[in-house]
């Protein structure tokens, strides 16, 4: 089968012939990919950011945002079928450990990460576990969801955390309006009733913010801290969903942050420098978020399926996985990139 293979850092991967995947054990799962989602993670994967966290031996096949039909099933399989519509939690766990158990799942002691520590779904068929299947209506096509498996897991599970704080007469901002954020907007306007405030810096983003749901939209111009405590009466927001979280959003992402509220980091590459007093004097709260439990996903599907979050998306081949790469790191692509094999 073909796959896109990353052989050293620092390096574009290459699509090239490989095995395909086979049934290891009991609960294994083998998924013919029908969409992959490409990822900022991707470009960073390429830099070598991850290489230390996840000791990953090149190499090896990224790709963690992976949807498609049922190939092969493990003996004790039994939640799915040969020819179900499927999409993939990114991360296949034990469901035996304390996180599993109390449904935290994301922080599995014994999970993998197809795409990052493992192979991953940029490849015509990818290897999963029983676990990780969420069972999709029949007619869903796979290139339509795929990017929900990784930016629209994380996007809601920032959101869905932020709920209790998001009622009535508060306010949210939103920095990123691209692959994550996009889907972020659109959760908050399906499941809250605060206020949205998008910032980008770009013109074509911003548009789509509007029509997805934002009340009202910044351009990221050097003056956006300054125009987001105008809209909030000098005070800041509530919360704050940063995007972005790298070249200067993280530090403009905290400052609009209202004393006692919440600065959610999603993206990253940045570093946030805040003086300890700074914490302390206002109360704000500094949350971490990666990617979401199982729950989450199946609980974004049932709004994907009702047509309350839509992905905007670009498609690809497989075998131009390189273009939307280069495309999604020149700024070239609105919403997700997805390579269809």
């Amino acid at each position: 089968m073909k796959a896109v293979r990353l052989h050293e850092y620092h390096q574009l991967p290459v699509v090239e012939d490989v095995p395909e995947p086979t049934i290891q054990g009991p609960l294994d799962v083998i998924v013919k990919i029908g969409g992959a989602g490409v990822c900022r993670t991707d470009l960073h994967i390429v830099e070598g950011q991850w290489a230390e966290a996840m000791g990953v031996a090149l190499p090896y096949t990224i790709g963690h945002e992976n949807a498609g039909w049922v190939h092969e099933v493990g003996a004790a399989v039994t939640n799915v079928a040969v020819g179900d519509t499927v999409i993939l939690h990114p991360t296949p766990t034990c469901g035996l450990c304390l996180p599993c158990r109390a449904g935290n799942d994301m922080h599995c002691v014994d999970s993998s990460f197809p795409g990052l520590s493992t192979d991953g779904g940029m490849a015509e068929y990818l290897l999963t576990s029983a676990r990780a299947c969420v069972k999709l209506a029949p007619e869903t096509r796979p290139e339509d969801v795929a990017a929900l498996a990784d930016a629209g897991i994380t996007a809601y599970h920032a959101v869905r955390k932020a709920i209790p704080l998001l009622y009535p007469g508060t306010t949210c901002v939103v920095i990123g309006a691209g692959g994550l954020g996009h889907i972020g907007i659109q959760c908050l306007a399906a499941l809250t009733a605060t206020r949205i405030i998008v910032v980008d810096r770009n013109p074509d983003a911003l548009k789509l913010a509007e029509q997805l749901g934002a009340n009202q939209t910044v351009e990221a111009d050097g003056s956006q801290v300054e125009t987001v405590m105008g809209l909030t009466d000098g005070v800041g927001a509530t919360v704050v969903l940063d995007f972005v979280a790298e070249q200067g959003a993280e530090q403009d992402g905290f400052a609009m942050t209202a004393p006692g509220g919440s600065y959610y980091v999603i993206g990253y590459g940045g570093t946030l420098t805040i003086p300890t007093l700074d914490i302390i004097s206002t109360e704000r709260n500094i949350i971490g978020n990666i990617v979401g439990t199982y729950n989450d996903l199946a609980e974004l599907m049932v709004l994907a399926q009702a047509g309350k979050v839509t992905l905007h998306t670009k498609t690809y081949p497989l075998d131009a996985a390189v273009d939307a790469i280069n495309d999604l790191d020149a700024g070239k692509v609105r919403g997700r990139a997805i390579l269809v094999p």
